[in-house]
Formats: C-alpha cells, sequence, structure tokens
C-alpha cells in the first residue's frame, strides 16, 4: 500500500515538473527571456537548497556534540559508580577474609587440643 502511494507520490510530483517546464517553454515570451526565467529559477533553488543543506549540517553538528557530551557525563558517572562500588567489594572481601581466617584459627587450635 505505501509504495503504491508512493509510487503515485512520485507520478504526480513528476508532472508537475514537467507541466511546470513546459508552461514556461510555451509561455508567449522570447526564447531569451524564457531560458533567462529558467535560469534564475535554477540559480534561486539551487540557493535554496545550499541554504538547506548548510543548516541540516548545523543541525547535525550540534545533535552529534550534544549526543557526546551526554556520552561522555553519563560515562564519568558510570566510572564514579564504579569506583564506589568496587571499594564496596573489596571492604566487603576484606571483612569476609578476616572472618574466614579468624575460624580457620579457631579450627587449628581446636584440632591441637
Amino acid at each position: 500500500m505505501s509504495n503504491h502511494l508512493g509510487n503515485t507520490t512520485i507520478a504526480v510530483l513528476a508532472g508537475v515538473v514537467v507541466g511546470a517546464g513546459l508552461g514556461i517553454l510555451f509561455a508567449p515570451d522570447e526564447g531569451k527571456k524564457t531560458r533567462k526565467k529558467i535560469k534564475k529559477t535554477f540559480n534561486e533553488s539551487k540557493d535554496d537548497l545550499s541554504d538547506k543543506i548548510d543548516e541540516l549540517k548545523k543541525q547535525v553538528r550540534q545533535t552529534v556534540a550534544k549526543k557526546k557530551q551526554d556520552f561522555e557525563a553519563g560515562f564519568d558517572e558510570f566510572l564514579a559508580h564504579t569506583e564506589d562500588k568496587k571499594d564496596d567489594v573489596i571492604a566487603a572481601l576484606e571483612k569476609k577474609l578476616a572472618e574466614l581466617k579468624s575460624k580457620g584459627n579457631s579450627i587449628a587450635e581446636n584440632a591441637k587440643k
């Protein structure tokens, strides 16, 4: 369905472009004036397209810079959180090691008796 709609849209746009071109070519102006109009319209369209491309480039650069900044901030936060967790894990492991040493000493003393 959407492919059919896309084809129809393309056909309509092509018809509009061809119709406009034929209208300009068969207008009662001299050939020189007609060519001048075509050239002027082409140059205006080219300039407009160039401006739109420049604006799009600017928007893409801004979006990329923002996403990069957001990523870096998120990564820094992740590293800080990881650092805190690392310290918690080391403290828990040291506590468990002390408990195991204590149990080991207790078992060794009971084995001597």
